[in-house]
């Protein structure tokens, strides 16, 4: 599990590796990634985008830029959780992924203003990828 908050809003990220989506012989990996936000400051929020940079093993960055997640807009009061899982294709048996989603607060004094919080970053590894050492 990785970790990070962000302004009051914690963000948990578990990557799982789908065996049965992905050919290695056909140099396509697949991962699916379990998401957690929970806003655990005083004010409600909503989470309006997304913007993903992934890096695969040689180095090829993909960056995914969006409206809300999984087609959603989640608005979370103090102390609510939002949960949801997607997925990454990867030509490569590993990569990396990072990102952060675009808030903004639905109350209290700062009402209306947008701010961005931190989704951690998170390998994705495969039982294909072939340690090297130094």
């Amino acid at each position: 599990m990785y970790e990070k908050t962000t302004a009051g809003i914690r963000v948990t990220v578990r990557p799982i590796y789908l065996d049965d989506q992905s050919s290695p012989a056909d140099d396509r990996f697949v991962w699916a990634y379990q998401v957690h936000i929970e806003n655990q400051g005083d004010e409600t929020v909503q989470l309006v985008s997304r913007y993903w940079h992934i890096t695969d093993a040689r180095g090829h960055i993909q960056e995914v830029r969006g409206a809300g997640v999984v087609g959603e807009q989640p608005t979370l009061s103090p102390g609510e959780r939002f949960e949801y899982t997607s997925g990454c294709p990867l030509p490569t048996p590993s990569g990396m992924m990072l990102g952060r989603y675009q808030m903004v607060r639905r109350d209290g004094p700062q009402a209306g203003q947008d701010f961005e919080i931190d989704i951690p970053a998170f390998s994705l590894d495969s039982p294909y990828e072939v340690m090297q050492p130094n």
